[in-house]
């Protein structure tokens, strides 16, 4: 009896063994399963795109004066037809500004931009000078002409015009066809007149628009030499400058007159002219342009 309670004894330990053995196994699989599953490396995120910061375009033209072509979307605004379409380029430091002689003074500002910016960017708006016109009969006229900043040549560009009637109208502008001009000056300065005595007209840009000169101005030419005699609208200018020399005047009475010289026909020359007619001595830079067209023996 005793040696079957004995047996019986051992054989309940070996269940027990058994079960403890199968469920620490067990424990030992799912401790595992839970260890893999919080080591397992996360998924590599894809690294997000660079980002680049748009440039500005860079002018497509080297420093220097260009002839180029102004094309609009409208017959009511566009160059005068003295011009033929055309205006001048100035690339300075990269920076490129087109002036454009308008046909008449009935455009009195310009903004670069849409027409609904427009009356909250009044410091933005373009001022207009006053330039000299000469059509192919040989008349003269006073129109509006406008410096107008480009970004780009041969790409269509937003400009508002404001009227005399006080609205602001959207436009669609580009600038094109732009040549050196100094293939034309060049041209110009080997086509000087034979010696003598000629009127020929010329035509003001700068300042404030309010100055202007007699046209047409008296040319003389000498040993190939043309000197330009330039009557100004005021007597208020005490002396001129041309490529750094200083050129007094030649009268004492009446409008300020100044003789001097000229390089080429058809080509803007730079002049700074000093006014006293403000509180101090200021002086002021203009272009000049003398219209080889025009040239005619003096009577």
């Amino acid at each position: 009896m005793k040696k079957l309670q004995l047996a019986s004894l051992t054989l309940a330990a070996l269940l027990l063994a058994g079960c403890g053995a199968s469920a620490a196994s067990t424990a030992e699989s799912t401790s595992e399963a839970v260890s893999t599953e919080e080591t397992a490396p996360a998924a590599t995120a894809a690294p997000a795109p660079a980002v680049t910061k748009a440039q500005a375009p860079a002018a497509a033209l080297p420093d220097g004066i260009y002839n180029a072509k102004f094309n609009t979307d409208s017959s009511m605004f566009h160059a005068n037809e003295a011009v033929d379409g055309m205006g001048t380029l100035t690339v300075e430091n990269g920076t490129m500004t087109f002036h454009v002689s308008l046909q008449s003074q009935k455009i009195v500002n310009l903004y670069p931009g849409m027409a609904a910016d427009a009356p909250a960017h009044e410091s933005d708006w373009l001022q207009p000078t006053v330039d000299t016109v000469t059509y192919s009969d040989g008349t003269s006229d006073e129109v509006y002409g406008f410096d107008i900043p480009v970004v780009a040549v041969d790409a269509d560009f937003q400009l508002a015009i404001l009227g005399t009637k006080g609205t602001w109208y959207d436009h669609t502008v580009s600038i094109s066809d732009a040549e050196p001009a100094a293939e034309d000056a060049a041209a110009a300065a080997v086509e000087i007149p034979a010696d003598g005595s000629y009127t020929c007209a010329v035509s003001l840009e700068g300042g404030s628009g309010r100055a202007t000169v007699e046209s047409p101005a008296a040319l003389t030419v000498a040993d190939g030499i043309m000197t330009a005699t330039i009557v100004w609208s005021s007597p208020n200018y005490d002396y001129m400058l041309v490529d750094g020399e200083k050129y007094l005047p030649v009268n004492t009475d009446g409008n300020s007159t100044f003789e001097i010289p000229v390089a080429a026909l058809d080509t803007a020359l730079a002049v700074t002219a000093d006014t006293v007619a403000m509180s101090t001595p200021h002086e002021i830079d203009y272009t000049l342009t003398f219209d080889s067209a025009t040239l005619a023996a003096a009577e």
